[in-house]
């Protein structure tokens, strides 16, 4: 197993453990130890939602889709964030690119 992945699974007990300043910290040094480790980026987004921290829910699931283009619950999870920012031309935007690429996979 590799560090970042490590540091994923560590910030992952502690997300559902509810410390959530702690999977933060250590998503964050998943993603600094593996910028390409995507499943951390998800973690993050999920975790800094948590959180309330929106704007870096944003971020950091901005980055797991430049990370993974076509992957759903991406597109799903950053439209879900936009939505509750209030961004809902771009909640919407997201939702369909969501739906197109599960129609693709669906094919």
């Amino acid at each position: 197993m590799t560090e970042a992945r490590a540091l994923y699974k560590e910030a992952f007990s502690h997300y559902v453990e509810n410390r959530i300043d702690e999977a933060i910290a250590g998503y964050r040094r998943a993603t600094e130890a593996d910028p390409e480790l995507a499943i951390a980026w998800n973690g993050l987004a999920m975790a800094l939602e948590k959180q309330g921290d929106l704007d870096g829910a944003i971020a950091a699931a901005e980055r797991l889709i430049a990370l993974e283009p076509d992957d759903v619950l991406a597109h799903t999870c950053l439209s879900r964030f936009y939505q509750r920012k209030g961004m809902i031309p771009e909640a919407e935007e997201e939702q369909a690119r969501a739906a197109q690429l599960q129609a693709k996979a669906g094919h």
